[in-house]
């Protein structure tokens, strides 16, 4: 089965390049370490060339979904295993990995949604060293993501991308981890329902190194003008410490601060909450409606040119 070593990054398309590249450097506190002529703009949050891609778009949404595997090995187990399970394979184009500042790429689609998923190696490149300003982020956390066919879209996450679920909001949400990357999760699998029954992004998340992180970015977001959707609170599957804002466009960020961590052997089986605010909340905070309400799933077409493995 696939083994991963991490999420790599996150692609977005954003109405206004103008304004959210500041944003997502000022606000959230990335680094931007490249922008092409396009205006294209990598960012990243580590060691890594990127892990925020954002793209100029008509609609706001998510792009592609990538995830780092484990080492080059990993690729022909992949590329065995998702062709077994009838997926569409593209090698992507060495012109367009040089471009990404990536070696070897693969792309296929998601099923039920055509959302484009993206499984590399290596950077071509790495940006400079992350150097922390509004907030020290230690890592790109998590990407949720929700789905109208919720129960198929769980059953491919689990069964083809080799994900594995720690916890659960019994038929609303799957929290994943990418195997055997520790954390609790990596991917969210949602249930479309409490956004209006459509597939789209539910929010991105950041993992921060210091709880006063969180207590800085409450009163940031304050000053600043922007929207605040959830928390500060406390979730019960994962004892993250968390908190939601908007980006320009009305796609849902989070900040969150600790996180289980689970053993490659011998890990706990998975828990099922009941579907009841205390389940997402210990500390009684209860999320607005803008909450997880904007970003489409964007077309995958123009994403997967290349080679037909």
């Amino acid at each position: 089965m696939i083994r991963y070593l991490k999420l790599g990054y996150v692609a977005l398309g954003v109405t206004d390049l103008e304004k959210s590249v500041p944003f997502y450097r000022d606000v959230v506190g990335l680094q931007l370490n490249e922008q092409a002529e396009d205006g294209t703009a990598f960012f990243s949050c580590s060691d890594d060339h990127h892990n925020i891609v954002l793209y100029q778009s008509d609609t706001p949404g998510l792009k592609r979904v990538a995830w780092e595997l484990e080492d080059e090995n990993q690729f022909d187990v992949a590329i065995d295993h998702l062709k077994s399970a009838g997926l569409t394979l593209v090698d992507v184009a060495p012109d367009e990995c040089r471009a990404g500042y990536q070696q070897r790429t693969i792309r296929f689609q998601e099923p039920t949604t055509g959302l484009c998923l993206e499984l590399f190696c290596n950077q071509l490149k790495r940006g400079a060293s992350y150097q922390p300003t509004v907030a020290k982020i230690a890592r790109l956390g998590h990407v949720v993501v929700s789905f109208e066919e919720w129960a198929t879209a769980l059953q491919f996450f689990k069964e083809t991308m080799n994900f594995r679920v720690s916890d659960g909001l019994d038929g609303f949400i799957a929290f994943m981890r990418c195997f055997p990357n520790p954390f609790h999760h990596t991917f969210g699998c949602g249930n479309a329902l409490p956004r209006g029954g459509s597939n789209g992004l539910n929010h991105v998340n950041f993992m921060v190194s210091d709880m006063d992180d969180i207590g800085r970015a409450i009163y940031r977001m304050e000053r600043l003008g922007v929207p605040v959707v959830f928390g500060p609170g406390r979730h019960p599957p994962s004892g993250s410490i968390f908190f939601y804002f908007l980006d320009p466009d009305g796609m849902t960020l989070e900040y969150s601060f600790g996180m289980e961590e689970f053993p490659e052997v011998g890990a706990r089986k998975p828990r099922v909450l009941e579907p009841r605010p205390d389940s997402l909340d210990y500390w009684g905070a209860k999320p607005a409606p803008e909450f997880a309400s904007t970003g489409a799933i964007l077309d995958a077409a123009p994403q997967l040119v290349g080679t037909e493995l």
